[in-house]
Parts: structure tokens; sequence; C-alpha cells
């Protein structure tokens, strides 16, 4: 399960089958960053199922153990995608499930103002600010 939160119209969670509904699905995440695996949908899908506040400017990611968060600008996140399932299944903790943020796009990962290529295993909440 996964939070969008902060500045956007309507805040929300999204489990497995709503991730899986959105628009924007990665059928394999490999194509995008080799030696990852799984399904993944782009990030763009669930913020515009929430609505972001024309003046939101960074995004936080948290992980659900709630020990790591990161720090983004939301500029910068235009080819981040959540990995949620591997095959017909959600992505096992082993693999950084249930939810992993990837940015598969380097030109994003090298900004400045992205640390380390934003990879955050276990995602649980987003929080647009």
């Amino acid at each position: 399960m996964v939070r969008i939160e902060g500045q956007v119209r309507t805040p929300r969670e999204f489990g497995f089958a709503d991730l899986a509904a959105l628009p924007r699905q990665i059928a394999d995440v490999a194509s995008l960053v080799p030696g990852r695996e799984g399904g993944a949908v782009a990030l763009r899908s669930l913020l515009d199922a929430v609505g972001v506040s024309a003046t939101a400017t960074r995004v936080t990611l948290e992980s659900a153990h709630g020990k790591f968060s990161q720090q983004a600008p939301l500029a910068a996140l235009e080819s981040a995608v959540l990995v949620y399932r591997l095959g017909d299944r959600p992505l096992p903790v082993d693999k950084g499930g249930p939810v992993r943020f990837l940015i598969p796009n380097l030109e994003e990962c090298n900004a400045g103002a992205v640390d380390r290529c934003t990879n955050v295993k276990a995602l649980a909440r987003v929080r647009i600010e």
C-alpha cells in the first residue's frame, strides 16, 4: 500500500489492484533498468489520480519502516516508476517490495538535486510539498 498525500486535491492510498488499474504500466522494468525485474507503473499516473497542486515543488518518499526517507524536486521525477509486481504477484520484500521507487532515466539520476537516484525500497508514503 502506498499513500500519496500533501499538496494534492485527493489524498489516496493505492493497493496492488489500484496500481495495476492505472494507466502507463511498464510490463518489464528491465527494459528501462537492466538487471531489475518486475512490473511497474509510472509515478505520473499516481500523481494524475490525486491531482497535484500547481504550487507543489518537492516530493518526500518514505519507506514502510519509517527509517528511510528521500527528497527530490518534483520536476526531476518525470521518468520515475513504482515497481509493484513480479509476474502477477506483489513484488517480494527481498526485491524491495511491496513497492519499490526507481528513477530509470540516468540524466535525472545525475541531476544535483536528486540524491543517489532516489531508489527507495518498501515505499509506503509519497508526500507532495
